[in-house]
């Protein structure tokens, strides 16, 4: 059993209201369990190393193999299989084991959740 919590809440963010794409900052506030489900993901993406992974698995086009991933980079391959077991916990990325190797790629109705609340905060004045 999957220790993730569910995506509904995101996902009906992403999908919205009556063409709304998101519950808005310009207009209603997030509830608590919208927040509570968002911060996680925000936060596994507010360091800069998964940050990079992120990046990276996003440009190789459909899947990343983690081994093509840790030479990237000069942590060493624990740290990043942490990172990506972060971001994975998260719900930002997905994976399959295949042999030896771990194939990674975005969960891309996620980041479009996390985007449409992003685009809905109003410009300063």
């Amino acid at each position: 059993m999957s220790k993730q919590p569910e995506r509904a809440t995101l996902l009906s963010l992403a999908d919205g209201d009556a063409g709304r794409c998101c519950a808005s900052l310009d207009g209603a506030p997030l509830t608590e369990a919208q927040a509570v489900e968002l911060a996680p993901m925000f936060k596994a993406v507010g360091d800069p190393v998964r940050l990079r992974l992120l990046s990276l698995i996003a440009a190789s086009g459909s899947e990343a193999c983690v081994c093509d991933l840790t030479e990237t980079f000069t942590v060493s391959g624990p740290t990043i299989s942490h990172h990506l077991k972060v971001l994975r916990e998260a719900g930002l990325v997905d994976c399959e084991r295949r042999s030896t190797w771990v194939y990674y790629w975005i969960r891309p109705e996620v980041l479009r959740g996390m985007g449409a609340l992003l685009g809905s905060v109003p410009a300063p004045a």
